[in-house]
């Protein structure tokens, strides 16, 4: 997920943060404007994503989606685009001799996977986000009954469908979230005997 959400040399914060709400909270952000244009990562180092995604928040059309996406994917910047860990984002230019060996890249600005919930809540890394994100079993649980539905029948679940995944998901509250429960539960569904 971490290197498919990259584009081979820089990581986007927005692409991933926006595949964490889509894929893993079920709650899609809408659609960009189409007289919005990408933010570009500056790769020679002199500004950082985050700088840049900040200027891009202080027009107010895009900080309404943007304190939605952002926070997803800035706990995830610790993870470059192969999804190895990083502390720091790889600066460019003019080779520099570091440990005897001449190279083009070096740490650059150091990585900060911090940030705010648009509910006020804050944390410090990818380990506190999830501590955060698991104060709401229920939406994930709901989420992944919708995609393991989609998947199991070949369609997504349609708005008829709320009532039945709400019933799996209470069941699966019953029984403490297990993945198996949720494929037993999911195989008893009559949208799963009915495909």
């Amino acid at each position: 997920m971490l290197k498919v959400t990259a584009n081979g040399t820089t990581t986007s914060p927005i692409i991933r943060g926006a595949w964490v709400l889509e894929r893993i909270l079920g709650t899609p952000p809408p659609k960009p404007p189409a007289d919005v244009e990408a933010i570009e990562p500056d790769i020679r180092g002199a500004t950082t994503i985050r700088a840049q995604l900040e200027k891009h928040r202080q027009v107010a059309s895009c900080a309404s989606c943007h304190s939605k996406i952002d926070p997803s994917g800035f706990a995830l910047e610790s993870f470059d685009v192969t999804g190895g860990w990083r502390d720091h984002y790889r600066a460019t230019g003019e080779p520099r001799q570091i440990n005897g060996r001449r190279v083009r890249f070096w740490p650059g600005p150091a990585v900060d996977p911090g940030d705010v919930l648009p509910d006020g809540r804050r944390f410090r890394d990818i380990d506190e986000y999830k501590k955060l994100l698991l104060d709401d079993k229920d939406q994930l649980a709901r989420a992944l009954t919708e995609k393991l539905l989609a998947y199991s029948t070949g369609a997504a679940p349609a708005k008829p469908a709320k009532p039945e995944i709400e019933t799996i998901v209470r069941h699966l509250r019953d029984q403490n979230y297990g993945f198996k429960s949720l494929i037993h539960e999911v195989v008893q569904s009559k949208f799963f005997q009915s495909k």
